[in-house]
């Protein structure tokens, strides 16, 4: 795809999209929606919450835990006492996961999965977008989104949420568990890192710049800690769902994706506490 075929193409699409919102509406409209902040969350396997209907008719718990994305772990951040202060949010804060293991920017639109973001998002709710891991995956031709395509599909969620009275954020992708250099964790993104914060300059929007942060935390914690308790690397004979044990360098356990969500927690009150 070069530019201009992106510039085409996005905006058939997004003229599409915009004509078309008589779907169902599949957040329940009740009376006290009016007093919660909906948190839409948008974005890839790190991001997702395993649990519930995320692989229709398997139990999480026998097939994939302890696999745990940071948006899985997020909703219990926004506990009444915590939003003292953040006048900008309601009485009540509800996180939506809207994040999919695999998806780019590109493949979340174009399975309809932005769609469902945009037909229920209502004056005040918040779009938090972190992709970059499957965008910059040369290898994976399904999924891949060259630089510029990356930054015109960011252009439009960010577009369309503040055209239904959203608030977007941009994240930049999580850090992985690799490369270490001299016991410092180093970037892994290449220009998948700095081209989210480009976008949120250009357009004037908030951004948390998680690569950056999370290398840091990471850094400090050491790499043997961080393999064994914040990545997806097991031991035999452990879980159900690794009898083998697993080397994953990518997803977490529990202990890591907390850690991760209390660092986008803290940042987006920070973000708050400015507007």
């Amino acid at each position: 795809m070069n530019k201009t075929f992106n510039h085409i193409i996005l905006f058939l699409v997004a003229a599409f999209l915009l004509s078309s919102c008589q779907s169902r509406n599949a957040v329940a409209k009740t009376k006290s929606d009016k007093k919660v902040t909906h948190i839409f969350l948008i974005g890839d396997s790190t991001m997702a919450d395993y649990t519930g209907n995320y692989e229709p008719g398997k139990d999480y718990m026998k097939v994939r835990y302890p696999v745990t994305g940071w948006g899985q772990v997020f909703q219990p951040f926004f506990v009444k006492d915590s939003l003292k202060g953040l006048m900008s949010l309601k009485d009540s804060v509800k996180i939506i996961d809207r994040a999919h293991g695999g998806r780019s920017t590109r493949t979340f639109f174009q399975e309809g999965r932005w769609r469902y973001v945009y037909e229920n998002l209502k004056p005040g709710d918040y779009v938090m977008m972190q992709f970059g891991h499957n965008d910059g995956s040369e290898k994976h031709t399904e999924r891949y989104v060259n630089i510029e395509g990356y930054k015109e599909f960011l252009r439009l969620f960010v577009t369309q949420t503040i055209q239904k009275g959203g608030k977007p954020i941009i994240i930049t992708p999580v850090a992985r568990n690799f490369p270490w250099k001299d016991g410092k964790l180093e970037n892994v993104h290449g220009e998948y890192w700095q081209a989210p914060i480009d976008i949120a300059k250009e357009m004037n929007v908030p951004h948390i710049d998680l690569n950056k942060i999370s290398m840091d935390f990471f850094t400090k914690k050491g790499q043997d800690y961080v393999s064994s308790h914040y990545f997806m690397n097991l031991p035999e004979g452990v879980y159900e769902a690794y009898p083998k044990g697993n080397k994953d360098n990518t997803h977490f356990q529990p202990e890591g994706a907390k850690v991760v969500a209390q660092m986008v927690f803290t940042e987006f009150k920070n973000i708050i506490k400015t507007k």
